[in-house]
């Protein structure tokens, strides 16, 4: 195991690397750029910008550098002093902008996760065990049904719902009156009033599908040969069902453990565009619109970080679970 994960943190290190370069060469595809999209924005709008300004502009930042010396500039700035760079468009640090969204992020995120698998997995091992009963087409109706609804249009069905028959905004995560207030229990608590209405939306299609999940992973379990063994032996079969199969099936609980850490940054952003949410997704998008270079970046960059340092435990985790992967490790 120990070479195993060393060889992944290599791998990890040389992933990022590449990750930063694509990122970077992407993100100034596009033609133009940030100064190149205010300019057309300011005339759209009437407003008048000289040519000495849009050179002190670009010069400000760097714009008319090469792409390998803004791309060195970014990255080492990053590595050696932890510094993301500045936003074009909100003219302040990026490391101050997103990690303004992160804890909300994180809550939003968590919640939805612990719904998922408080929900999903007794219903999937329930729809195994009672195969094509009325219980198991019944979660499979339901499963389908939350897999092919788009979550942005549930959350606008609910957003109505809430409004026309409650008389409620369910929009954003805050009343108005909370919206700039300082942290107390009636901000709290008004927190979790709105949070609910998210948490569904998004835990809805991740719910119905580790359902799926679950009960084929279960099903290939229960008619395995060690399952007729210890059945033959006269083991109980509740002890039977959580001991052996109910752990063997139970690998998607750990393979979503990855998902969690880049959610708490990005989370789900076409949700919270609709809905309003405070959120790093939302920011991101702004960042894409603006062509605000260091801010998507950025971005991009902590997402990816996240995504592998997700991945990584995710197989520490289920090597850990599962014994049958620690042996193929082994012969790795």
């Amino acid at each position: 195991m120990l070479g195993y994960f060393g060889r992944r943190l290599l791998y990890v290190v040389v992933t990022l690397w590449a990750i930063s370069i694509v990122t970077f060469v992407i993100i100034n595809l596009p033609p133009g750029d940030y100064v190149s999209t205010l300019v057309a924005n300011a005339q759209s709008g009437g407003e008048g910008i000289t040519p000495a300004e849009i050179a002190n502009l670009r010069q400000r930042y760097g714009l008319d550098d090469p792409v390998l010396v803004q791309y060195w500039r970014w990255i080492s700035a990053i590595l050696l002093h932890g510094d993301f760079g500045q936003s074009f468009a909100w003219n302040q640090a990026v490391s101050t902008l997103i990690g303004e969204r992160v804890a909300l992020s994180a809550v939003l995120s968590i919640s939805s996760l612990l719904m998922v698998w408080a929900i999903a997995f007794p219903i999937g091992i329930y729809s195994a065990v009672k195969q094509y009963s009325w219980g198991d087409y019944t979660a499979s109706f339901f499963g389908f049904i939350g897999m092919a609804v788009p979550e942005f249009m549930l959350a606008l069905v609910l957003m109505y719902v809430g409004f026309r028959y409650f008389g409620a905004s369910v929009g954003g995560l805050f009343s108005p009156e909370f919206q700039d207030a300082a942290w107390n229990l009636g901000k709290v608590l008004d927190l979790l009033g709105h949070l609910w209405v998210p948490i569904v939306v998004i835990g809805v299609a991740g719910t119905a599908g580790m359902i799926r999940i679950t009960r084929a992973n279960l099903l290939d379990e229960l008619y395995r040969p060690y399952v007729h063994t210890a059945r033959a032996k006269g083991l109980p079969e509740w002890k039977l069902l959580l001991k052996y199969p109910v752990r063997m099936s139970l690998s998607p609980f750990f393979s979503t453990i990855g998902w969690l850490l880049p959610g708490l940054i990005g989370g789900e952003t076409i949700v919270s565009v609709v809905m309003s949410l405070p959120t790093g997704g939302p920011l991101l998008l702004s960042g894409v619109m603006n062509q605000d270079m260091y801010l998507v970046g950025s971005f991009v960059m902590i997402l990816s970080t996240l995504t592998v340092i997700g991945t990584v435990l995710s197989d520490l985790a289920l090597a850990w679970w599962d014994p049958r992967i620690r042996k193929q490790y082994k012969r790795e």
